[in-house]
Formats: structure tokens, sequence, C-alpha cells
């Protein structure tokens, strides 16, 4: 069956959309090399909540001040599908009226405290040691909806690895978080970042 010319055009534009839509279809969820966010209102929550949702092997966070529900639930389930989940808070998470230190520590979640800085200021998740998530936006409901933050999604097993290796200087001076009114343990003792 021959094609007449003016119908190859048509063909043509049907051949390529086709292609585009397949390569769509099956291209990685991590098929892009970095994503930014901003707040107020820029859905920097939904998409750390996103990640952590598609997160494989394990999730490596450090945090300032952590108080938003949607996030810690993420890594509670991704720790419950079997993901390792090992979180690090600034001294002040002790401290806070509300902190989601406990709701990990009863979700068995192991959650260390980093008391040797000042403060520790970090925003950091590492994901399956290829996604960075970092910048000024805290883990709470005010960075979404009242702050004006930003959130910087990267795709970068090198950069990951540099992240990686920080969060475990960290974790080796850190302390045990195992619950308000409980004793601390020191040190991390943990998988300190499976390599």
């Amino acid at each position: 069956m021959r094609i007449s010319p003016e119908r190859r055009p048509q063909r043509f534009a049907a051949l390529i959309l086709f292609s585009l839509a397949f390569l769509f279809l099956i291209s990685p969820a991590w098929a892009w090399e970095w994503r930014v966010y901003f707040s107020p209102g820029g859905g920097a929550t939904a998409a750390v909540v996103q990640a952590l949702g598609q997160a494989q092997r394990s999730v490596y966070v450090q945090a300032y001040t952590f108080t938003s529900p949607p996030v810690a639930k993420a890594l509670t389930q991704a720790h419950r599908r079997g993901v390792t989940v090992a979180v690090i808070l600034d001294k002040s998470n002790l401290k806070d009226k509300y902190s989601v230190a406990d709701f990990l520590v009863h979700a068995d979640v192991p959650t260390y405290i980093d008391s040797a800085h000042g403060i520790s200021h970090n925003k950091v998740m590492v994901i399956d040691e290829r996604l960075v998530i970092t910048g000024s936006f805290n883990f709470t409901r005010a960075a979404e909806r009242d702050n004006a933050e930003n959130l910087l999604l990267i795709e970068d097993a090198e950069l990951a690895s540099r992240y990686l290796e920080n969060w475990r200087k960290h974790a080796a001076h850190s302390e045990k978080y195992q619950g308000k009114n409980q004793s601390r343990g020191r040190g991390y003792g943990g998988a300190q970042g499976k390599r």
C-alpha cells in the first residue's frame, strides 16, 4: 500500500507523537535532573511527600525544624515498606512543644539528635543515594503556607554521595533519641548510610 504524498506529513507527525508518548511512558520516575519549588504555596511539601513515596532503598534526613505531619507520615510509610530511614534532628526539637521526633520514634524510625553545633541547620534528604532534597525549606506547615522558602530536588548520584558522607559525619556524633522522658544513648549505632 502506497501512501499518497499529501498524507506523508500527517503520518510522520503521528509517528513522532506516538514515539514521544511511548518514551514518556517508559521513562523512569526520576527522569528529571532537578526541580525547584518556592513557597508560600508552591507545592514543596507535596514534592517531598511524592519523592518519599517513590523511595525504594533508603532515606536519610537532616532537619532543623521538623513539624510537618505529611512529611512525617510519608517517612513512616517508607519505613513500613522496608526502606531504610534514619533522621538526624537539631537539639531544638527536644524543647519544641511539637516535633515529629516522638512520632518517628514511636513508628520505630531511628531518630538522632545532633547537639554538637550551635544549631544543626541542615534541611536535607538523600533518597536512594541518588536524589538530594535541600534548600531553605524547613519541613514545617509554616514553610509551606507562610514563609518565603525554596526547595530544590536534584537527581545526581555523585552529589547524593557527598551529602550522604556529610550525613554520616553528623550521625557519628549524634545521640539516639528514645522519646520524651527517656534516656538518650550516645552515638549513632545504626546503618550509617549503607554502602
